[in-house]
């Protein structure tokens, strides 16, 4: 009998192990560049990528040096992984209640090579997730279907394909600039307070930024997705500000609209803008916020 329930056990922990690792491929999306990975998932940024250095003080040295890892910053090992790592934490206080965490995990690989995992953003570090994260690197398990391509002429924005073109690029992963027709970056959370959260932390960061100022601040009716919600509006002017971005196009403000909500059982943390002279539309909107926004 003891043996029966243990079998049981270890198929029930397999199976719930499945599942949890089915929710996280459901919200996560990476693009591949030149044997980098970039991954976007909870607002998080993950960076994979691997050196052919053995894992050893000196194989460390370069990869130490590329990502400014100071002698005085503790690295440790983190026992919890099943194989050589080094863990190392780094905490940038942008202002009063916001820091910018980056927790790196400096691993040897199947391979026996040297691969980096980092993990970005305004969160406090959710060790659990990171390491189930870097095992599944590890073991190669992140699935293929997460994956977009670097070149694009579509997207997939939560589950929909959304025709572009092919004047669009990635400024990072989920950040999508098509010239004169907008730019939206997004993220998939698990939970919509935590989609809500980091709007909230990327909307405080954009008012401490020096390269202009905010002139008018709202919150305004949208149809976002099919869905009736409320977002945040803000009209950032350069006037004035001495910048090569600006000056090469001739624009003086950027309207953002800042959006936490539910999409197709998920829940998006989404960030939306335009300049002054963009392809602005009859509905207020350039032709990529207008694929997925609407004005009431």
């Amino acid at each position: 009998m003891k043996i029966i329930i243990t079998i049981a056990g270890i198929f029930f922990n397999l199976s719930l192990f499945a599942q949890n690792n089915n929710e996280v491929f459901s919200r996560l999306q990476a693009v591949s560049n030149n044997g980098t990975e970039f991954y976007n998932i909870d607002g998080i940024e993950i960076t994979k990528e691997t050196y052919t250095n053995d894992f050893s003080d000196e194989g460390l040295k370069k990869p130490f040096r590329k990502y400014s890892i100071k002698k005085d910053l503790v690295k440790i090992k983190d026992t919890a992984l099943p194989f050589n790592n080094y863990y190392i934490l780094k905490s940038e206080t942008i202002s009063s209640g916001i820091n910018q965490n980056t927790s790196y995990y400096f691993i040897e690989d199947t391979k026996k090579w040297l691969t980096i995992v980092s993990f970005s953003s305004f969160k406090k570090p959710d060790k659990l997730f990171e390491r189930e994260f870097v095992k599944l690197i590890y073991n190669g398990s992140i699935p293929k279907e997460v994956f977009t391509p670097l070149g694009i002429d579509s997207i997939n924005f939560i589950g929909r394909k959304i025709p572009l073109g092919k004047s669009c690029r990635w400024m990072s992963i989920n950040n999508v600039q098509c010239p004169y027709y907008g730019q939206m970056s997004w993220s998939v959370h698990k939970e919509l307070s935590d989609a809500q959260n980091t709007l909230n932390t990327h909307f405080e960061v954009t008012k401490l930024k020096k390269a202009g100022k905010i002139i008018s601040e709202s919150e305004v009716e949208i149809i976002f997705e099919g869905t009736q919600t409320k977002a945040k509006k803000i009209i950032y002017d350069f006037t004035g500000i001495k910048s090569l971005m600006v000056g090469m196009s001739g624009s003086k403000t950027m309207t953002i609209y800042y959006v936490a909500t539910e999409v197709r059982n998920h829940f998006v943390s989404c960030t939306l803008s335009f300049w002054d002279n963009d392809n602005i539309n009859p509905s207020g909107l350039p032709p990529l916020l207008e694929a997925v926004m609407k004005l009431k």
